[in-house]
């Protein structure tokens, strides 16, 4: 279960740092491939305020549950369950900007998941 929860936690930090730090820098999606009529129904006009929010939050969150875990730092699930809720957020919040689905975001959504309810049992198993 810890090694399932290392590469879910490393899977999400490196595609969400890279996919920011793109979306940050060409904040108009062409490089990802995403046109800004996406961000029509939201508050929006570029990608730059979500590349931020998926840089910092989720990136940043699993980055540092990566860290946590590779350290064996006490908090190390805590961690982990943050950047699983924050994937989820981050997924859940996009759905209802975009009003579009795409298999991808079912796939982080899962993840996301995952990750939850893996860090969720190993927190109870440490206490023991």
């Amino acid at each position: 279960m810890r090694t399932i929860l290392f590469i879910l936690t490393c899977f999400v930090a490196l595609t969400s740092l890279v996919s920011g730090i793109i979306i940050i820098t060409y904040p108009d999606g062409r490089v990802m491939q995403l046109s800004t009529d996406l961000l029509a129904t939201s508050p929006f006009t570029d990608f730059l305020v979500p590349g931020i929010v998926l840089t910092v939050l989720v990136g940043g969150t699993s980055l540092l549950a990566l860290f946590f875990n590779i350290g064996r730092h006490v908090s190390r699930y805590k961690w982990a369950l943050a950047a699983g809720i924050m994937v989820c957020g981050w997924i859940i919040v996009q759905m209802l900007f975009i009003n579009t689905f795409f298999w991808l975001q079912f796939i982080y959504l899962g993840v996301g998941i995952i990750m939850m309810l893996i860090a969720y049992q190993l927190m109870g198993k440490e206490l023991i």
